[in-house]
């Protein structure tokens, strides 16, 4: 029997963003659509959708129109929401920015994205956006035209200055978003996403999680990142529930909190959220009993925390769910009503309407089943492509139409998946993919590196950190607290190496190839972390 599965066939819906969300908004008009909390907010959908009509007349007064690129940098905020809205009611392309972003990254996407407006805030308390988006300025001509920060009178003016949206045809298989993801090459590509990729995934995983109206998501994940803004704002739209954002960025407690007093029915996060949520002390004081189900991705689960979230957290139907930036993202999701060992051993199954095969590295032939290889998808959740990479988008995707994931997998008899490991040497930090190359370059700009390496290492809390290995130039010397500063303000928290080691050579096989698997090996070892190295995950 070959690796081969197909989800089960169900009629995909054919409307743009905005249309899903106008249907739902005009099936549940009084029902709530978002709390933002530290904002003090609270809208219903017929709330929600007169301000984002409000914002898309605002956008085409500043004279954009259809297929313009409008770009978000910004932690989680009703504005976010309004502007992905907007940008679907009047034919934009929604640019996705990290803002753990620094300038040498914000002025690689500005530049790569060619985006017409930017929206963000001035600063947040932890982050100067201001003074970096001029750093990243500086002596560029970037192409954007107007930076529109929230909050200020610059956003007011904008709303004042709305002009009538002139009438569209915006086809569902038009581009609507473009997510910024690491690559191989060491550059992010941006995603191309069509109304028809989000929508259909969002409502495909609203209804494996049975949402409804009477649901209220707990979304602390980041929405810039297609957790959020699919598996959140797009589950929400389809089904009517609402959206709870319980802080701009992670808080634990502000989590639990949420959940008690909105009384949320689900809550979504990485494993690293989990763990921090059931680690605080004061964590049986709240009152969680509302809560039925949730989704748990972006990185491996241990398996302990996933029976404890199911138990102490009253999420008896939370699910997992695989996937990747470039497939909307989702393709495998396990069941409310699956067995405990099928969540927390498994990714689930396919996806309806969605293909997924386990594919031989070296031959590209399907596999038979219990075999590793790597797994491919297909069907109406794979990318358009990377944004002006035609060279990468035919590696990623080949000509029969597979998306190629880099993962390695196995599929069992039952055509549930376990992902292995990873063909390609990315590193998942808390959730965040970093592709060790992307930092690799930067490292090499100091002028005291003469190479480095990238690997990741276990990490109980993350998943994974960042391990950088550094030859320095001859005669020159450096510390850890040296290169880390170097690295601060200028790449992501995230992908600043927590450990760096100084070496003279670097492990090589015969041919002159290095060996990252063996460095990866050294570190477990004179770190002891093999115990790390073997927690079971999903």
């Amino acid at each position: 029997m070959l690796s081969y599965a197909r989800g089960r066939a169900h009629p995909l819906l054919e409307k743009t963003i905005w249309e899903t969300f106008r249907d739902t908004a005009a099936r549940v008009p009084d029902r709530m659509a978002l709390s933002a909390r530290r904002q003090g907010i609270r809208w219903t959908f017929s709330e929600l959708m007169a301000k984002a009509e409000e914002t898309a007349r605002g956008l085409t007064g500043l004279g954009l129109r259809a297929q313009d690129r409008v770009g978000i940098w910004s932690s989680n905020c009703a504005e976010w929401i309004l502007l992905q809205l907007a940008c679907a009611r009047a034919g934009l392309v929604l640019v996705n920015v990290n803002p753990a972003y620094r300038s040498w990254e914000l002025r690689y996407v500005l530049e790569k994205s060619r985006i017409r407006a930017l929206f963000l805030w001035e600063r947040d308390r932890r982050t100067d956006y201001r003074a970096i988006l001029d750093e990243a300025s500086a002596g560029q001509c970037l192409p954007f035209e107007h930076a529109v920060y929230f909050g200020s009178a610059g956003w007011d003016d904008m709303l004042r200055g709305g002009r009538e949206i002139p009438p569209l045809e915006i086809s569902n298989r038009a581009v609507a978003n473009i997510q910024y993801t690491s690559g191989t090459t060491g550059s992010p590509k941006g995603v191309l996403l069509t109304h028809r990729n989000l929508v259909n995934n969002g409502y495909l995983i609203g209804l494996g999680l049975k949402a409804t109206e009477d649901d209220r998501i707990c979304v602390p994940v980041p929405m810039y990142h297609c957790f959020g803004c699919v598996i959140g704002a797009m589950v929400s739209y389809n089904t009517g529930a609402g959206m709870v954002f319980p802080s701009p960025v992670f808080d634990a407690r502000a989590v639990l909190e949420a959940i008690q007093e909105e009384r949320a029915t689900a809550v979504y996060g990485v494993p690293t959220m989990f763990i921090a949520e059931l680690g605080l002390p004061e964590f049986d004081g709240y009152d969680l009993t509302s809560l039925r189900t949730g989704v748990m991705a972006g990185a491996p689960c241990p398996v302990e925390v996933m029976k404890r979230v199911m138990g102490d957290m009253h999420c008896p139907e939370i699910v997992i769910c695989y996937g990747q930036t470039e497939c909307s993202p989702v393709v495998t999701m396990s069941s409310t009503g699956d067995t405990i060992e099928r969540r927390v051993g498994t990714v689930g199954c396919a996806l309806p309407e969605t293909e997924i095969r386990i594919a031989s590295p070296e031959t590209g032939e399907t596999v038979e089943v219990g075999e590793q290889g790597e797994l491919c998808a297909r069907g109406y959740a794979v990318m358009q492509g990377y944004d002006g990479d035609p060279e990468a988008t035919r590696k990623a995707v080949d000509s029969e139409g597979w998306l190629h994931t880099g993962d390695l997998a196995v599929m069992r008899e039952d055509g549930y998946f376990r992902i292995t490991g990873r063909a390609k040497d990315m590193i998942i930090r808390g959730g965040e993919n970093i592709y060790p190359r992307e930092v690799e370059e930067f490292l090499y700009t100091h002028p005291k590196i003469a190479d480095v390496q990238v690997v990741g290492l276990p990490d109980a809390r993350l998943g994974e950190t960042v391990l950088a290995w550094i030859r320095l130039k001859p005669g020159e010397t450096a510390t850890h607290c040296e290169i880390t500063d170097f690295c601060k303000g200028k790449i992501a928290h995230f992908k600043i190496p927590q450990f760096v080691r100084f070496v003279e050579e670097f492990p090589l096989t015969v041919t002159g190839k290095i060996q990252k698997f063996r460095i990866r090996e050294i570190e477990i070892r004179e770190r002891s972390l093999q115990n790390v190295s073997k927690i079971e995950t999903a």
